[in-house]
């Protein structure tokens, strides 16, 4: 199946399931950026489109034919109170020839807090993220990390040639952990995504999904105090998606500032802050 014939299928999916017609456009949208710059197949990105989009459906609270709502439920009780300022982001402006993507874009993130950044398809949600880890420069405006820091991309981050604890071992190296120490934390955190990274598969052989697993993983390992997340869920399953939900909790509970980019966002009491990069023209249209 060609990507076109996959993102029809999806919008079809969609619409089967119920999901609102505007979300739907934004997902169908997002995954065809997704699969335009990575060049990947739909099927190994996402798998089928039937299942995407009932994880889809699932995360934002729109049952599947014949079943119950199936949501993700956040912890009980209130989060923990916010710490000192891991990431302050002031007056980000990034401009592309004559077209500005961020304007006077602000953040304040603390630790033991969760900020998604939400925002039409092309509002510069993964241009925001690149530019707080420090790997695009701004046009204008300032950036500070107060500690160390972990990344996700939503795509690329792995070498087709390598195993995953070949990784977790290169990774590893630049946050001072040995060979042995890097193993023992990776594994540890790809158990937490229901994921055994042991194995002589190479990166190029794993499916989109099992990637971006080995991706958070990389971006986990070393105990970062800022964690910058673009979508790491593209091509999870629903388990997996649940999963790493509850991984994010358990690390904003572990005193972690965390900013995760998303489109499946439903339920507001998951974060603590929402950046919207939606254009005024078109929040206001």
């Amino acid at each position: 199946m060609n990507s076109d014939g996959w993102l029809h299928a999806l919008t079809g999916e969609l619409h089967r399931r119920g999901v609102d017609a505007d979300l739907s456009r934004h997902v169908v949208a997002e995954a065809a950026t997704h699969l335009r710059d990575s060049g990947e197949p739909p099927l190994q990105v996402f798998g089928l489109p039937a299942n995407y989009a009932a994880a889809v459906a699932e995360s934002v609270g729109t049952p599947r034919p014949g079943a119950g709502v199936a949501r993700v439920a956040a912890p009980a009780g209130p989060p923990p109170a916010p710490g000192p300022v891991r990431l302050d982001v002031r007056g980000i402006t990034k401009r592309y020839r004559r077209r500005t993507v961020l304007s006077d874009v602000d953040l304040t993130v603390r630790a033991g807090e969760i900020a998604a950044v939400v925002g039409a398809n092309g509002a510069g949600k993964s241009t925001f993220l690149r530019i707080c880890a420090g790997l695009l420069s701004p046009d204008s405006g300032q950036v500070r990390v107060y500690g160390k820091l972990g990344y996700c991309p939503q795509s690329g981050g792995t070498n087709d040639y390598l195993y995953p604890e070949e990784h977790f071992a290169l990774v590893g190296a630049g946050r001072g952990l040995d060979r042995a120490e890097a193993r023992a934390a990776g594994r540890s955190h790809a158990a937490a995504l229901d994921w055994d990274p042991a194995g002589r598969t190479q990166a190029r052989h794993l499916s989109g999904g099992t990637r971006q697993k080995l991706n958070l993983v990389m971006a986990a390992l070393g105990e970062p105090d800022v964690l910058l997340l673009d979508e790491p869920y593209q091509g999870f399953d629903r388990g997996t998606y649940l999963d790493f939900w509850q991984q994010l909790w358990r690390w904003r509970a572990d005193g972690r500032a965390i900013v995760v980019v998303t489109h499946l966002l439903n339920q507001l009491d998951r974060v603590d802050t929402v950046l919207d990069l939606t254009p005024a023209r078109e929040t206001s249209a």
